[in-house]
């Protein structure tokens, strides 16, 4: 049986978007559960969000942050 795909460029591609989907809903979900108020601009910049790191890092600051743009801003 050829695995050659699931090696390939490719299927990382189709993993990555699986990975940001899912770390976009955890994200979105974090901040509704907190409270934490999110514009459409900001629902918008999460789920078209397609960098799985970047996504881990809004998440990590949505886990203290009190306001949208706490998650979004450096510092």
């Amino acid at each position: 049986m050829d695995l050659s795909f699931y090696k390939s460029f490719m299927s990382e591609e189709i993993r990555d978007e699986g990975r940001a989907e899912g770390l976009a809903e955890g994200l979105l979900l974090i901040l509704k559960v907190r409270g934490v108020p999110t514009t459409d601009e900001f629902h918008e910049k999460i789920t078209n969000c397609t960098d799985p790191q970047l996504l881990r890092q809004w998440l990590n600051r949505a886990a203290t942050a009190t306001t949208a743009d706490e998650v979004f801003t450096e510092g």
